[in-house]
């Protein structure tokens, strides 16, 4: 697909693998303190009405939002910067159809024993089942995947490095932009997930990661009576 929304003049990326070390300068402006304390501030108090969601009305959401939080997302640091993440943006409603499908196939397995009762009473308080309509009720799927590897020129593999922790934290990213742009979301990993990449028609190299489901909340949304842990609860000083 044609980089169309890069700045007009901007380089295109390509590996860097093997070629010397190029610095240039970085010199952001300083935020003053003040307005950095209120930001942070500001910023937390968003996070916090942060939930995940699965009860999602079919109204259309501005895909260009949705494109600009994944732009935002590919932004999030990766082992030797090799990037190694695809988002596949699923509109088409019989591609949606299809997912919820084959998810619901093996949740269905899961749910009938492959978790485990341990696995399942730690689900109980969320009141999860294996009935998944947040697939084709959201307007939009976000399905994410780790490039394990990537091809040189000459056909040639390379392994890419920290692909489970640089993904995550893109998807972090993801979720946190999605929120601060107004739209809500669900993070689900069905397991297995390989009928993602046999459905979407991905490459040999790259793996499911997750399925996100991204549009506006039901009228009628519910979410479970959760309270999250403390800042107290999580944070040691030395």
């Amino acid at each position: 697909m044609p980089d169309t929304d890069s700045p007009k003049g901007e380089r295109r990326w390509t590996p860097v693998h093997g070629e010397p070390y190029r610095p240039v300068p970085y010199r952001p402006a300083r935020m003053p303190a003040e307005e950095s304390v209120a930001r942070a501030a500001e910023l937390r108090e968003r996070m916090r009405q942060r939930r995940t969601v699965r009860q999602f009305a079919p109204d259309p959401v501005p895909m260009q939002v949705v494109r600009d939080a994944i732009g935002c997302a590919a932004t999030a640091p990766s082992g030797a910067h090799q990037q190694p993440w695809t988002f596949v943006l699923v509109h088409d409603p019989e591609i949606r159809r299809a997912i919820r499908e084959a998810a619901e196939r093996e949740e269905q397995i899961s749910y009938d024993g492959r978790l485990g009762e341990e696995w399942l009473d730690a689900l109980r308080p969320l009141g999860t089942d294996r009935i998944k309509p947040h697939f084709t009720d959201a307007p939009a799927l976000i399905v994410v995947f780790q490039q394990r590897y990537w091809l040189g020129p000459d056909g040639t593999k390379h392994k890419h490095y920290y692909v489970d922790e640089s993904v995550g934290i893109a998807v972090g990213m993801l979720l946190t932009a999605l929120h601060l742009s107004g739209l809500a979301a669900l993070i689900h990993t069905p397991s297995p997930m390989r009928f993602l990449s046999e459905i979407l028609g991905r490459p040999a190299n790259e793996k499911a990661f997750a399925v996100i489901p991204v549009g506006y909340l039901a009228p009628d949304c519910e979410v479970p009576d959760l309270i999250r842990k403390s800042l107290a609860q999580v944070l040691v000083e030395i």
